[in-house]
C-alpha cells in the first residue's frame, strides 16, 4: 500500500508556478503539478481555459465570501471536491454543492 503513495513520481508533486490574472490584478499561484493537472481538466471539462476558469472560480468565490483569503487552498480544495464527486454528477453541480452559502458559515 505504501508504494502507492510513496512510490509516486517527484514530478507529480513538484511545485509549478503558473501566472493569472484575478480579478484584472496579475498574481501567481504555485501548486504540485498534479493540482495543475486536476484544474486543467476541470476547466476542459467547463469548455474554458485553465486561466479563465481560475478567473471565473474567483470571482464566483468572491461573490459569495465577499473575499477569498486563500485561494491556493480553494483549488486544491475544488479538485479533491471533483475527484471525490459521484460520476454521474456534472462537475458543476459538484462545485456548486461544495460551496456553502455565506450566511451559513
Amino acid at each position: 500500500m505504501c508504494n502507492l503513495f510513496a512510490g509516486q513520481s517527484p514530478a507529480t508533486y513538484a511545485y509549478v508556478t503558473r501566472s493569472v490574472r484575478l480579478g484584472g490584478h496579475a498574481t501567481s499561484i504555485r501548486l504540485e503539478a498534479q493540482f495543475w493537472n486536476i484544474l486543467d481538466e476541470i476547466a476542459a471539462l467547463q469548455g474554458m481555459t485553465t486561466p479563465r476558469f481560475l478567473s471565473t472560480l474567483h470571482q464566483e468565490a468572491l461573490e459569495i465570501h465577499g473575499e477569498v483569503p486563500n485561494f491556493a487552498s480553494l483549488l486544491r480544495n475544488a479538485c479533491v471536491t471533483y475527484l471525490r464527486r459521484p460520476q454521474n454528477l456534472p462537475v458543476a453541480d459538484t462545485l456548486a454543492k461544495a460551496v456553502p452559502a455565506a450566511d451559513a458559515v
